[in-house]
């Protein structure tokens, strides 16, 4: 038995009490605009939203925090928290990522006692730095021992199941449609974890202006489900 892939369960569950059910990433937007519709739709903004928005953002995070985690290099995830929070330009992407960020440092700060955390965590307490749920993922994911591959094969595929059970609620879909989408997209959740491995610094930031735009909208819906 693994116990790396234990603790990635773990890590990864999508009903790990964080509240990140209540975001939608700006699809509950998109939804009500007509522009996710059906089974089609749902599956494209899914793949973008991957491969076009969080592998150049919180997947090439998760992997850098994971290095500095291995090199204890605190200075490192300083930098990495400003530079997350730089890149997060909706108010309410930003704040859903401190506030799931948190509450897995709440989680498993006391399952697995590592000095990194536990410095990162009394640093968001006294309001120095941000918490990003990409950081603590990557912190975590090294320190329980699981390899990076596999790290960012759970990062993506947490992602990749909430926003299709968000979707399979919002548009509405049959649950076999929401998982026909997941199984579909397993290649491409392969072919991105190859590229975040070593992820070009250069590029962190690197996203389509339409999910930032669609996310600021949000704060404006008539009625809303989600919190982002």
């Amino acid at each position: 038995m693994n116990a790396g892939l234990l603790h990635l369960l773990h890590l990864s569950d999508p009903t790990l009490p964080i509240g990140g059910y209540a975001h939608s990433a700006g699809l509950e937007t998109y939804v009500q605009a007509g522009v996710v519709h059906d089974a089609a739709t749902a599956k494209a903004f899914v793949t973008e939203m991957l491969s076009q928005n969080l592998q150049f953002t919180d997947a090439a995070l998760v992997s850098l925090a994971y290095e500095a985690t291995e090199q204890n290099d605190w200075e490192e995830l300083v930098r990495l928290d400003d530079e997350c929070t730089a890149v997060k330009l909706p108010r309410e992407i930003r704040q859903a990522s401190q506030k799931l960020g948190t509450r897995l440092l709440k989680i498993f700060q006391p399952l697995c006692n590592n000095a990194l955390a536990s410095q990162y965590r009394e640093s968001i307490q006294k309001q120095q730095l941000s918490g990003h749920y990409c950081l603590v993922f990557g912190l975590y994911a090294c320190a329980l021992g699981v390899p990076k591959a596999d790290a960012l094969t759970g990062f993506y595929y947490n992602a990749a199941v909430g926003m299709v059970t968000n979707g399979v609620k919002l548009i509405p879909l049959g649950q076999q449609d929401g998982q026909e989408i997941l199984f579909g997209l397993h290649p491409l959740i392969q072919e991105l974890v190859s590229n975040t491995l070593q992820p070009d610094r250069t590029r962190i930031g690197l996203c389509c202006p339409g999910f930032d735009i669609r996310s600021m909208q949000h704060e404006d819906l008539y009625s809303r489900l989600y919190m982002s």
